[in-house]
């Protein structure tokens, strides 16, 4: 099973090797048939601490690696 890619937006850099992404999805209400926002924060693991608040970051799902982290940050990409 491939492992999932999110994009979102770092709204913490405060840990050490640790960012937590809020990722944003749109649905479709079930009765009003409107487009609503739906969010969520996932901390992520970041060995290089390369990313600051504000910045767009794509998270990978990957194995455990403490009680919140199960997500890592994908590299930057160059310039």
């Amino acid at each position: 099973m491939p492992k999932r890619i999110l994009e979102g937006v770092v709204v913490s850099d405060k840990g050490d090797k640790t960012v937590v992404v809020k990722v944003e999805r749109t649905i479709v209400h079930p009765l009003l048939k409107k487009i609503v926002r739906r969010s969520k924060k996932y901390h992520a693991h970041d060995e290089s601490n390369a990313y600051k608040a504000g910045e767009i970051a794509r998270i990978v799902e990957c194995a455990p690696k403490s009680k919140l982290k199960t997500w890592e940050v994908l590299p930057k990409a160059s310039a």
